[in-house]
């Protein structure tokens, strides 16, 4: 049976007449609750579906909303349970009707050609209850792996404060090591052959995203200046100041002004501070080194201040070699937990598709 026949769409509206803070009903946009108005468009038991934007992850809401022009109200009629109508929807691939280039849109005409069974009620609410039954148990077994994935977290953290828990000599990082900030990019004065840079998106916490690699003009002159090399620490100044890994392919990089190059004047293993740098980052230790009131930056005045830990070479090595051990663990234990994730999520979908297919 074609919704057109069994439903009806709400088209939302700017809510700017409506709009308080203070209002008594929330105000919905594709991706979930945007603010409050003074008066509503959908009654309780309204599936939210994208018109713009998200447009493949409908929204249940029992309770009266407005709902803004980026998503419809999709509300059932007198013969149709309102959580059959959503499930179908969560079962539903929005994305086959989208025929935009760009923004994913969904059309109003075409929403209301969807085919969709339409059972007895008596026969709706004993599927919903069924596939309430089935994600209710799934929920369980997804909330424990979470709660895994949290335990890892805390393991990770605990791992690193054991490691460096021992050392009690700390001094300016400034000390130890010479960093520099990038070359500013800027195509109207930069001159030279182009070469391929690190931005600040291809740093991640402990390797190197080096998938679109752009690239800068450099001089001659400037290889030295603006070059990385094996050994290398690059910090990032802003975005998520401070994370950082250590440049190990013997094949040098040029990098831009977002990220700090650090290269220490001592015997240290780099990697000792990658690590003690992000055990800092999530305990929230580099926050206080960080400038901006909005986005954040660790400049290069700030990271020679951050007080690190002093250990010999055989010692760093030691503790690096636990460290990693520990964590290799823990990534494979995660690497699990997200194949059964993801399996759940697959689960669920095929629960979906039976209920509708009427094997369920």
């Amino acid at each position: 049976m074609k919704w057109r026949s069994v439903l009806t769409i709400v088209s939302g509206k700017n809510q700017k007449a409506v709009a308080n803070a203070n209002g008594n009903y929330p105000i919905y946009g594709s991706g979930g609750v945007i603010g409050y108005a003074d008066d509503f468009l959908c009654g309780a038991g309204t599936t939210i579906v994208g018109r713009k934007g998200t447009i493949n992850n409908p929204i249940f809401v029992n309770e009266r909303f407005w709902n803004v022009d980026t998503a419809f109200g999709i509300s059932p009629g007198p013969s149709l349970n309102p959580k059959f109508l959503y499930y179908f929807c969560r079962s539903f691939n929005f994305k086959a009707l989208d025929k935009s280039t760009t923004i994913p849109s969904l059309a109003k005409r075409d929403l209301l050609n969807i085919e969709m069974p339409v059972p007895s009620m008596p026969e709706q609410k004993r599927i919903v209850a069924k596939i309430e039954e089935l994600f209710s148990q799934l929920d369980s077994g997804v909330e424990t792996l979470k709660k895994t994935k949290r335990q890892l977290t805390v393991y990770r953290q605990a791992v690193l404060k054991e490691a460096f828990g021992c050392i009690e000599q700390f001094v300016p990082f400034g000390t130890i090591m010479e960093s520099r900030l990038g070359k500013m990019l800027d195509k109207g004065k930069n001159t030279g052959m182009p070469k391929q840079y690190l931005r600040n998106i291809n740093v991640r916490w402990m390797s190197f995203d080096l998938f679109d690699l752009l690239e800068m003009k450099i001089e001659p002159d400037e290889v030295d200046k603006y070059s990385i090399k094996s050994g290398d620490l690059v910090i990032c100044e802003g975005g998520e100041p401070g994370r950082c890994a250590v440049w190990e392919d013997h094949e040098g990089i040029f990098y831009q002004k977002a990220l700090h190059r650090v290269r220490f004047t001592n015997d240290t293993n780099p990697k000792f501070y990658m690590y003690y740098l992000w055990f800092m980052a999530q305990t929230g230790g580099l926050t206080p080194y960080f400038t901006g009131t909005g986005i954040k930056h660790l400049t290069g005045q700030s990271l020679v201040k951050i007080p690190v830990p002093i250990a010999d070479r055989p010692t760093q090595d030691y503790l690096i070699s636990e460290i990693e051990s520990h964590l290799s663990i823990c990534d494979s234990i995660e690497q699990t937990v997200d194949v059964a994730l993801q399996q759940a999520e697959a689960l669920r979908q095929s629960i979906l598709k039976k209920a509708f297919e009427g094997e369920l």
